[in-house]
C-alpha cells in the first residue's frame, strides 16, 4: 500500500505498511483498484456526452465509490469487493450504448478495458500495479497536480453525494469529476493543463457546496441561533456522528414517542439550528467533542452511536458493540443499517441503560449561518467602522489526534476582545465551548456550522465585502485553516480559485505538494504554513 492523501500520513511521507488511520493494506489497495476502474468508467461516460448519453445512475454512482475512498469513510474490504465488479459492469453497459449510437465504444487506455479477477486474491494482485506509487509521471510538479486533482474530486464527490441524498444535482459537477478521472488516465498532460484542472477543481467544488447548502437549507430551514446543552437527561439515549442530516431526520422520527433522547456529537452539532430539526423535542444536546477524546467519550456512552459519515478517529478500531453506522461508511464487525432503517439502532438503545440521572453543563451557540449573520450586518459595519471590531478570524477546518492541533485553540484564547471569530467543520471542537463574550451584543465566537458549510462562510465574506465597497482580500479578515482530509482539499482548491489570499494552513502542509508547486501557491496566493499563535497574531495585527 502507499497512501498519504490525509494529514496525518506516516512521518509527512506517506503510509506504507498500515493506515495512521488504521486502515488495513488490503483495504488501501482495494481503494487504488476501485479509482482505476473508475477512471475506465469515467473515460466512457466522457464519450458517451459526446454522443447526448449521459446516465445518471453512472453520474450518481462514480461520485458515491470516490467519497468511499475517502479518509475514514469504508474500510470494509466487502464493499470494494462488490464495488469494483460493478464499476466495470455499468462501463460495459455504457459502452454498448455509446456503441449503437454510433459513438466510439473501443479504447485502448488500460483502465477502460479492465476485467477483474473473480477472486479477492486476484483482486489484490490487479491492484499493485494501479496505486498512487505506480501512477506516476517523471516530472514532480505534474505527478502533484494529479494527486491534488484525485484528492480534490474525492472531496467534491462528497458533496455531490451528500446533495443528492436531498434531491439536489448538477450535470456540470458529475462532467467535472469524470472529466478529471479520464485526464487522469493520461501521462502526458501538461503543467498548465493540470494547473488550470486544479483551479478547476475549486471552481466544480464551489457549485457542488452551493448544491448542498440548497439541500439543507430547502429541506431543514436556515439555521438560527440557539443555544445547545452539553449535558445529558436521565433516560434512554443515541448518539450520532457524522455529517448526514437526511439520517438525522429520519433517526428522530423514527424515535418521536419512544421515550430516547437524541444527542449529537462531532459535525453533528449545528443540526441543533435547523429550525426543521429542532422541532422535535426529544432532540435534546451534544455528547462530548470530536477526534481527540472519542476513545474516553464512546466507551462511556449508555446508549446506542449512529455514524453517519467519515466522522470517527480509527475505524479499525471499534471502541464498544453498539456502534452502528448508515450510508457509506463501514468498517469490519460494525453493523450496518440499511435503507433508512434504524428499528435496529432503537432497539440497540432500549436495551442499554441509558443515563441514569440529569446533568446539567455548559450551553454552546450554534446557528450563525449567512442568513443570521448578514442579517446583522448593518451592526457588524458600525461595529467595524466605531472601531468596536478591529479584526475577523476564520479558524476553521478538521480536527484530528495528531499532536499540533492544540495551536488553534491558543490562537483563540489569544486573540484580542476587539477581534471576532468565525469558525466551522470539527477543527472548532478544540474551542468551542470558550466563553469569548461579546461585542456589542454580538457573540464573539460564531459557529457558521458543518464543513459542509463551507459554502456559508464564503457568502458570508463575499456580501462583507460587497457592503465595504472592497475585495475580499482587502476585509480585515484572515484565515486560520485546518486540513485533515480530501474535503478540506477541495474546500483549499475553492478559495484558490476566488483567488483568497494570505491563508494560514496547519498543522502540517499536504505531503502531496510537490516544492515546486507550493512555490507557486506561495507566490500566486501567499499561502503560508502557521507558526506559532503569538507570531502569527503579531503578523496579522502588527
Amino acid at each position: 500500500m502507499f497512501c498519504y492523501q490525509c494529514e496525518q500520513t506516516a512521518k509527512g511521507e506517506g503510509c506504507t505498511k498500515i493506515g495512521v488511520c488504521g486502515k488495513q493494506p488490503e483495504v488501501a489497495d482495494l481503494q487504488d483498484l476501485l479509482v482505476f476502474a473508475l477512471k475506465g468508467l469515467a473515460l466512457v461516460a466522457v464519450e458517451g456526452r459526446n454522443v447526448d448519453i449521459v446516465d445518471d445512475e453512472v453520474n450518481v454512482f462514480i461520485c458515491k465509490a470516490l467519497f468511499s475512498t475517502l479518509t475514514n469513510v469504508n474500510f470494509d474490504e466487502k464493499f470494494f469487493l462488490d464495488a469494483i465488479p460493478r464499476t466495470v459492469e455499468l462501463r460495459d453497459k455504457l459502452k454498448a450504448k455509446i456503441a449503437a449510437k454510433g459513438g466510439k465504444s473501443k479504447f485502448s487506455e488500460p483502465a477502460a478495458n479492465f476485467e477483474f479477477s473473480a477472486t479477492r486474491e486476484g483482486l489484490l494482485a490487479e491492484a499493485a500495479p494501479v496505486g498512487l506509487k505506480a501512477d506516476t509521471v517523471d516530472n514532480p510538479d505534474i505527478q502533484s497536480l494529479r494527486h491534488i486533482l484525485l484528492f480534490g474530486i474525492k472531496g467534491i464527490s462528497a458533496y455531490a453525494d451528500h446533495a443528492e441524498i436531498l434531491g439536489r444535482k448538477d450535470d456540470a459537477v458529475y462532467a467535472f469529476v469524470q472529466q478529471a478521472l479520464a485526464v487522469l488516465t493520461r501521462k502526458d498532460a501538461a503543467l498548465d493543463e493540470m494547473l488550470g484542472l486544479v483551479l478547476k477543481c475549486g471552481e466544480v467544488n464551489l457549485k457542488a457546496m452551493e448544491l448542498l447548502d440548497a439541500g439543507n437549507t430547502g429541506s431543514y430551514g436556515h439555521p438560527v441561533p440557539t443555544s445547545v446543552p452539553l449535558g445529558h437527561k436521565r433516560g434512554k439515549a443515541i448518539l450520532i456522528s457524522g455529517h448526514d442530516l437526511r439520517d438525522l431526520e429520519e433517526l428522530l422520527r423514527q424515535t418521536a414517542g419512544k421515550d430516547i433522547n437524541v444527542y449529537t456529537h462531532g459535525e453533528m452539532l449545528p443540526s441543533h439550528g435547523y429550525p426543521e430539526l429542532k422541532k422535535y423535542p426529544h432532540f435534546y444536546g451534544h455528547y462530548g467533542t470530536a477526534w481527540q477524546n472519542q476513545q474516553k467519550e464512546f466507551p462511556n456512552f449508555p446508549g446506542a452511536i449512529l455514524m453517519t459519515t467519515n466522522c470517527i478517529q480509527r475505524p479499525a478500531q471499534v471502541y464498544n458493540d453498539n456502534i452502528f453506522t448508515t450510508g457509506l461508511v463501514g468498517w469490519p464487525g460494525v453493523r450496518h443499517v440499511k435503507n433508512g432503517d434504524f428499528a435496529p439502532v432503537i432497539k440497540k438503545a432500549l436495551e442499554l441503560p441509558g443515563f441514569a440521572e440529569d446533568s446539567d453543563g455548559k450551553q454552546v451557540m450554534v446557528g450563525f449561518a449567512r442568513n443570521t449573520v448578514m442579517g446583522v450586518a448593518g451592526k457588524v459595519i458600525e461595529a467595524v467602522k466605531g472601531g468596536k471590531i478591529r479584526h475577523f478570524f476564520l479558524v476553521a477546518g478538521c480536527d484530528g489526534a495528531k499532536p499540533g492541533r492544540n495551536y488553534y485553540t491558543e490562537f483563540v484564547e489569544k486573540v484580542p476582545n476587539d477581534c471576532v471569530v468565525l469558525t466551522l467543520a470539527c477543527g472548532k471542537y478544540r474551542f468551542f465551548d470558550k466563553d469569548l463574550g461579546t461585542i456589542e451584543g454580538l457573540p464573539r465566537l460564531l459557529d457558521i456550522g458543518q464543513c459542509n458549510d463551507a459554502y456559508s462562510a464564503i457568502q458570508i465574506a463575499v456580501a462583507l465585502a460587497k457592503a465595504f465597497g472592497v475585495g475580499v482580500n482587502d476585509l480585515p479578515l484572515s484565515m486560520i485553516l485546518s486540513w485533515y482530509e480530501q474535503k478540506a482539499v477541495a474546500i483549499l482548491l475553492t478559495l484558490l480559485h476566488l483567488g483568497i489570499k494570505n491563508i494560514r494552513l496547519g498543522p502540517s502542509l499536504p505531503a502531496f505538494v510537490s516544492p515546486g508547486v507550493l512555490d507557486v501557491l506561495v507566490k500566486t496566493f501567499d499561502i503560508k504554513p502557521i507558526t506559532t499563535p503569538d507570531e502569527d497574531l503579531n503578523a496579522i495585527l502588527g
